[in-house]
Order: structure tokens, then C-alpha cells, then sequence
């Protein structure tokens, strides 16, 4: 085992160096050899001008954040000769023709299998405002909203892993796993052998993880590794890595995903690796949240993770649901609210994550809560969050005490003042690192899931969430607020005065913040 582990780090270490190094000799050809055109030819030189001047011209009409666009005007502006290329290799979020026709071809498939359930129509009845996010939600993700789901909070990801293996273990027909990082260690190897003990039972297993989120935990070719175990695991690495400059190595698949039978599902912030449940505590205790979902509500996990799959794996599959169906295995559950698990994908221009985190602030009366490891606020949730404080709203937001990024805690802490100033109430984590991504709002709704407020969980990766109103489940979520809030140090204007050095270089970092 040793010796396999052995191999592996030199085959991590390998592939990261050849990786770096490759972009590199690239990123530099590029630059030297447009710089040589542009001396040396002027006609070259005006084409590049004239390039990057219509790709300013582009951002100016282009519907996207305002702060990612500005930041790509100042690079072009300040690079005129290579801006412009730059923009088209690493700014533009669209897919190729080929990425999106396949998108496009499975979200038909699939979406059209989702029917609305008579939850919609009740959820109108009792609470429009509620039932017109989760309707813009439908209209634009394509998932419903449902009742007739058990929901089961969990404040930390030891609890939560114990039952997603109770479960794991209870599988008789399929297990769906869709993480954007999976790391050798307790929590993974204990996984993997029952998933391999239950494929040689006949129970099919597909996997998927992030290439780029386990480039470093992962040696090359693992998903064929895994293959090897049973003829009934399939796996995937999205959007893998490779020593290329590519238009879609930013989209990173960042959903946490655990499917078993369809009847039931796992969503939240826990990834499958040991810090996750706190077996190797590199930042302290490590609190992340989680739900765990039986009933209705789980198709739309399945439906998220087979569009995935045949998107990328089994393109030319041909769909059928009903094997998948949550009532097809288990039983009738227990309606605990309204549950509308959802996903965002970075490759449209609708922000759905952002504008369901917007609407929960500007619809609060009593008080908003926020989970967030990381707070690079654009000006849109800034202004939302300062008025929701100005106009009497109780606004709370915990982010960690102990930093897993020096510098994007710094970008962190480098939005403090505004929301102080506004009358919004910072707390940092002091026993370690909050990962957890939370909102819970005035008793009635909250989200749980991948999603943080940042950049880019926000408008580049591939995210998912799970929005539940009138469920125990945001409750439970409350008093998890309230307890980490009582565990955390309240940060005030005085306390930012004591680390809020280097004014230019926080400003600089807030500028550059959409590219981080």
C-alpha cells in the first residue's frame, strides 16, 4: 500500500508540473510572440489594437456582472496589444458550439420528464412572494418545487457522513456520486469499499468528480482506476485537466451530490475528503453543513446528476427516468414544507444562485443568517445586503476565524467595512474554518447547499442548492446560526482598524476580486 501510495504523489506531483509548466511556455509564447508581431508589423500592431478595442466594446454590451466587466476593461486597457486575446482564452464564459449543443440536446431530454407537481399550486396559495422565487427558479432552471420530503439538517459533516453511509449500505439499485473533490483518506477509502462491495452485488454506481478539484489529490487517470474495481462502477472526471490553454478551464463543477435508490439524496457543502469530517483538522475544527432529503424532492438531484453524466459521458444514451423515480423504491414519506433542490450553470446568462441569494435579502423583514468561507460580494448583493441592514432587517453573516486562503481571507476581510458601516452584524468562526454555504431568513425559508458568496460559485462553476420554506429543516438551520454566532467573535469598525492596513492593496484586490 506504501509503495502505491508512493507512486501516486510522484504521479500528482508529475502531472501538476507538467501541467504548470506547459500553461506557462504557452501563456509566455503567446505574450512574446504577439509582441514580436507587434514591433516588428504595423499592420499586426493596429490588428491587435482593433482586437482588443472590439472586445471592450463586446464586454461594454454584454450582459454579465458589472465588476467582472470592469476588471477586463482595466486589463485591456493596460495590456492593448494582448488584452484582447487574453479576454478570448480566459474571459469569455461561453462553451464551445460543441459543449453547448450537447448541453442543449440533454436539457431537453431531460427537463421535459420534470412535471410540475400540485406542491406549486399550494405553495402559491400560502405564500406568492415564496412561490414566485421558486417559480423563477422552475421557469429557468427547470426544476420544481415539491412537498411529500423529509428533510434532515446537519450542522456538521461527521453526522451527515454517518448517514450517507447508512445509506450507501441500504442500496439495492443505483448510488449517484457527484463531488468536486474526492481525496484518498478515511472518509473516502470507507466509502469506496462498500461502493465496491455493492456493485459486486448487481447495484449500479456512477461517479463523478472534479478533474481540477483533485488535480492534486488524485493521480491521472483515476476514474479508469475505479473502473477497474466492478463492471458496474462507471466514473467521470469533468472537464479534465490538461496542459492546454482551454476556454472552459475556469467552469468547474463544484456540486456535492449523493443519490441512493432515488428516494433518497444528499446536498451541501461536504466534500468527500477528511477535513470534511474533521478526521485531519488542518484549520481548526472544520464546520460544514449538509441536508439529507427523502422522498419527492430527490429527483431533481438524480435528474441534475444524469444531465451531467450524459452531457459529458453516455452522450447518446437514451433517457428513461422512470427507473430512477423516487416513489419506484422507497416509500411515501412524511411532506416536511416545500424542498426545490436546484442547480446553476455558469455556461447561460442567468444567474439563478445570486438572484435566489438576492431575493431572500431584499424580501427579509426580521432577519437574514449567511454561511459563507468566503465573502467577494459584487455590487448588487453589496447594496442588497447594506439595505436590508439600513431598513431594520437583522442581517448576520459568519465567515471563518481561521483561513484555509490568506489572501482570499484577505479579500474577505476587505469587505467588512462597508457592511459594518451599513449596520450588518460579522462574526468570525474562532474555533477554526466555516465552509458551510447557508441562508436562513425570517423562520420560513432557507438554502442550503454549494454555493458561495463569491465570484465564483456565483457566475463560473457549476453549482447546485436546495431552497426550502416551511420545512423543520430551516429551524434547525436557524439554531445553527444562532449557536456558531455564540461560538464566533463579533467583528466591529474598532476591530477592522487593527488589520485594515495596505488601503491601496485591499482596493487593488477588490478590483481584481472576479478573477480570484
Amino acid at each position: 500500500m506504501s509503495s502505491i501510495k508512493i507512486n501516486w504523489r510522484r504521479l500528482i506531483v508529475n502531472r501538476i508540473l507538467i501541467t504548470a509548466v506547459a500553461l506557462i511556455v504557452q501563456a509566455a509564447w503567446i505574450v512574446v510572440s504577439i509582441f514580436a508581431l507587434a514591433e516588428y508589423s504595423q499592420p499586426m500592431s493596429i490588428l491587435l489594437r482593433i482586437i482588443s478595442l472590439v472586445a471592450v466594446l463586446f464586454i461594454i454590451g454584454k450582459e454579465d456582472n458589472s465588476s467582472y466587466k470592469i476588471v477586463w476593461i482595466i486589463l485591456i486597457m493596460l495590456l492593448p496589444f494582448f488584452g484582447g486575446i487574453l479576454y478570448i482564452f480566459a474571459g469569455n464564459k461561453k462553451p464551445s458550439k460543441h459543449m453547448n449543443m450537447q448541453i442543449n440536446n440533454t436539457k431537453e431530454k431531460y427537463l421535459t420528464l420534470l412535471e410540475d407537481s400540485p406542491a406549486a399550486d399550494e405553495l402559491e396559495r400560502r405564500n406568492k412572494r415564496v412561490s414566485g422565487i421558486c417559480s423563477y427558479v422552475r421557469s429557468k432552471s427547470g426544476y420544481p418545487v415539491y412537498s411529500g420530503t423529509e428533510v434532515t439538517y446537519y450542522p456538521f459533516g461527521e453526522r451527515m457522513f454517518e448517514d450517507m453511509m447508512k445509506a450507501i449500505k441500504k442500496a439495492e439499485h443505483f448510488i449517484f456520486i457527484e463531488y468536486f473533490i474526492i481525496r484518498p483518506g478515511v472518509m473516502w477509502n470507507s466509502m469506496l469499499e462498500v461502493l465496491v462491495q455493492k456493485a459486486n452485488e448487481g447495484v449500479e454506481i456512477k461517479i463523478i468528480y472534479d478533474d481540477m478539484g483533485c488535480v492534486a489529490l488524485l493521480p491521472p487517470g483515476y476514474f479508469k482506476q475505479l473502473e477497474k474495481l466492478s463492471p458496474n462502477i462507471k466514473c467521470m472526471a469533468f472537464n479534465p485537466v490538461v496542459p492546454f490553454l482551454s476556454l472552459v478551464m475556469n467552469n468547474r463543477d463544484h456540486r456535492k451530490i449523493l443519490v441512493v435508490d432515488g428516494h433518497t439524496g444528499f446536498n451541501g457543502g461536504i466534500n468527500l475528503s477528511d477535513e470534511y469530517i474533521n478526521v485531519t483538522s488542518p484549520y481548526g475544527t472544520w464546520k460544514d453543513t449538509g441536508v439529507r432529503l427523502r422522498g419527492d424532492a430527490v429527483i431533481n438531484l438524480t435528474e441534475m446528476f444524469m444531465e451531467m453524466w450524459h452531457t459529458f459521458r453516455d452522450t447518446d444514451a437514451k433517457v428513461d427516468m422512470e427507473k430512477y423515480s423516487p416513489s419506484l423504491y422507497g416509500p411515501e414519506y412524511h411532506s416536511d414544507g416545500f424542498i426545490q433542490p436546484f442547480y446553476d450553470s455558469p455556461l447561460d446568462d442567468e444567474t439563478i444562485s445570486a438572484n435566489v441569494y438576492a431575493d431572500i435579502v431584499n424580501c427579509a423583514q426580521d432577519y437574514v443568517y449567511i454561511f459563507t468561507p468566503y465573502l467577494i460580494l459584487d455590487d448588487t448583493m453589496k447594496n442588497a445586503l447594506c439595505l436590508a441592514a439600513k431598513r431594520g432587517v437583522d442581517v448576520r453573516i459568519v465567515t471563518p476565524g481561521i483561513p484555509d486562503k490568506k489572501l482570499i481571507y484577505r479579500l474577505t476581510r476587505a469587505n467588512y467595512k462597508p457592511l459594518l458601516k451599513a449596520g450588518v452584524r460579522i462574526y468570525e468562526y474562532t474555533p477554526g474554518f466555516i465552509h458551510a454555504k447557508s441562508f436562513v431568513s425570517d423562520d420560513k425559508i432557507g438554502v442550503v447547499g454549494t454555493i458561495n458568496l463569491d465570484y465564483r460559485s456565483l457566475f463560473l462553476h457549476f453549482e447546485c442548492g436546495t431552497l426550502m420554506y416551511g420545512s423543520s429543516a430551516v429551524e434547525s438551520l436557524k439554531k445553527d446560526h444562532i449557536t456558531t454566532m455564540d461560538q464566533s467573535r463579533e467583528i466591529t469598525l474598532d476591530n477592522i482598524r487593527d488589520y485594515y492596513h495596505g488601503t491601496m492593496f485591499d482596493a487593488l484586490l477588490r478590483v481584481i476580486a472576479p478573477l480570484l
